[in-house]
């Protein structure tokens, strides 16, 4: 402040500190009546950038100051000495290499003068888009504008802008960083602030004319277009070296390597001491599994002896003791006569033919061999007894046995299928089945039973033969059936085109439409993979199926 500000008395506004210019980050008051600030329209991202101009350029002179008193104190302070290098000083700015991320702004319009006009006004609210909807609403630690403006149009191919749009464009950069402690989630969408910008700021321009449009465009540092790096010396190659050199030199870039660098240190030494404690644990293990294997194989010798000794022993008690094995000799004979007397017993009870206790035994051998499971091969067709299958022998063959306990008095005449090798069924159950339209087959060759083999489906009429028609009552005869089918799943009714397929009328993130009706919010217009209408910002595009099933 060069002056205090004083009131002249003639009624002009008069810069002074209270509540209406408290929000004002940086004022710097005029020394002429009326004092007023001429930096009212700094916002506190745009204080950042000065000052941050302001400490490199103080740097740059106060490192050249010094050289020079240095060379003068030697005395070689010359016309032919080497001049001082002020390139440094006056380096083209380092914007579009300094962001990692970028928002293009693309002003367009239907013709040249339109064009003008719009671009002018847009060019006025842009530091409310930028310092103010954008800077305070997202999280974002530094923002800033490139001042200059670009001839060219970088916005989408998808935009659907036409020749003369694209030919009458502006386009603006607008470089940020994003603050990860204050970022939540993984994306950030602009398109609240820019569809707010474009109701509120845009919409007062008059005449509005329809063609005049803000495209915006997000691009990282290594994407963005080469018309952007004409500034500097070499190119977009010789821009991402510098870039890559600043970004080396960075203190805070340098402190995380060497944290990361110690940590990766760090890790490798507990995997060394690790490592070499599990060695010496094998080590020691091995050790007293060797002294445990010793102690075990003398006592396994030991206890080999000791088994060695009472073998010796028994054999010599078992030599002394030979009277009283005669004795139990003379028992085990008593007991085998008790056993043949019990079944001579039971086998006058059951009558038939007698069989000593050596024929039994074989006869229960063979029954558990399997000898006397065969296919009828003991079993008199003439018999009226029933069989039970007790299961399926090797190489697939059916096996059956006499159960005496299903016998029928002879008096009672019941025609039974006599192949064993079919479930027994008697004639009256067959003819049953035969009268309800089934099929009954029992053939020794077929080996087979089928039952229901000729019966149709349910929902298919029975068609009976004119030859069967007769043997056929009225009242037996069979309807024809009428069958329906109800679907648990509801389907939903699509419309086809003329080549059959579904036609898309859109969801909740599309919305067909032929021609641009005006602007929605949280859409925009363009040519898509669902074809030509509004689309949801931000949304990853799902094209439906156009089949019918």
């Amino acid at each position: 402040m060069l002056t205090k500000p004083h009131d002249a008395g003639y009624g002009l506004p008069v810069w002074a500190p209270g509540p209406q210019t408290a929000r004002q980050v940086s004022p710097m008051l005029t020394p002429a009546y009326p004092s007023m600030n001429s930096m009212a329209n700094v916002s506190r991202q745009t204080l950042q950038i000065m000052q941050e101009e302001f400490n490199r350029g103080h740097e740059i002179v106060d490192r050249l100051w010094k050289q020079h008193q240095k060379k003068k104190k030697s005395g070689n302070d010359t016309d032919e000495d080497e001049p001082l290098d002020w390139n440094e000083l006056f380096r083209p700015s380092d914007f579009f290499i300094a962001y990692p991320y970028y928002l293009s702004l693309c002003i367009v319009g239907p013709t040249e003068g339109d064009v003008q006009a719009w671009a002018g006004f847009v060019e006025s609210r842009l530091r409310i888009l930028v310092s103010g909807l954008l800077g305070k609403s997202l999280p974002l630690s530094k923002i800033q504008l490139w001042p200059k403006k670009i001839g060219a149009c970088v916005a989408d191919r998808s935009a659907l802008l036409t020749m003369d749009q694209r030919r009458n464009s502006i386009t603006y950069f607008v470089g940020f960083q994003v603050d990860k402690l204050r970022m939540r989630g993984s994306q950030l969408n602009v398109e609240l602030q820019m569809q707010h910008f474009r109701d509120w700021e845009l919409s007062r321009f008059s005449p509005l004319v329809p063609g005049m449009d803000i495209m915006a465009k997000t691009f990282t540092c290594k994407h963005l277009p080469i018309i952007c790096f004409e500034i500097y010396d070499g190119g977009k190659q010789a821009a991402m070296k510098r870039r890559r050199m600043l970004r080396n030199m960075d203190p805070k870039r340098q402190e995380r390597r060497r944290v990361n660098r110690l940590a990766e240190l760090k890790a490798k030494m507990a995997k060394i001491q690790k490592r070499k404690a599990a060695e010496a644990g094998e080590t020691m293990k091995s050790e007293e599994d060797g002294d445990e294997e010793n102690d075990k194989k003398r006592k396994r010798s030991d206890s080999e002896l000791e088994n060695e000794a009472d073998q010796i022993s028994a054999v010599k008690a078992e030599q002394e003791s030979g009277d009283v094995g005669g004795d139990v000799d003379g028992e085990n004979d008593g007991e085998e006569d008790l056993l043949e007397n019990a079944l001579d017993t039971l086998q006058d009870s059951e009558g038939g033919e007698r069989k000593t206790r050596e024929d039994a035994e074989a006869d229960r051998k063979k029954l558990l061999s399997g000898e006397l499971l065969v296919e009828g091969a003991d079993v008199d067709s003439g018999d009226q007894e029933d069989l039970d299958f007790i299961g399926d022998g090797e190489e697939g063959r059916r096996s059956f046995v006499v159960n005496k306990s299903k016998l029928r008095s002879t008096e009672e005449e019941v025609k039974l299928y006599k192949d064993i090798r079919a479930m027994p069924m008697k004639e009256e159950e067959a003819e049953l089945l035969r009268k309800a339209g089934y099929t009954v087959v029992s053939d020794a060759e077929t080996e087979a039973i089928i039952v229901g083999g000729n019966m149709p489906t349910p929902f298919r009429s029975q068609v009976v033969k004119e030859e069967d028609a007769e043997d056929v009552t009225s009242d037996k005869k069979p309807k024809n059936l009428k069958g329906s089918i109800n679907f648990r799943t509801n389907f939903d009714v699509v419309e086809l085109d003329n080549a059959g397929f579904v036609i898309d009328r859109g969801d909740n993130d599309f919305t067909p439409s032929k021609t641009w009706t005006g602007r929605k919010a949280g859409f925009e217009f363009k040519l898509g993979e669902r074809g030509l209408g509004y689309y949801r910002t931000g949304k990853k595009v799902v094209v439906p199926s156009n089949t019918a099933y």
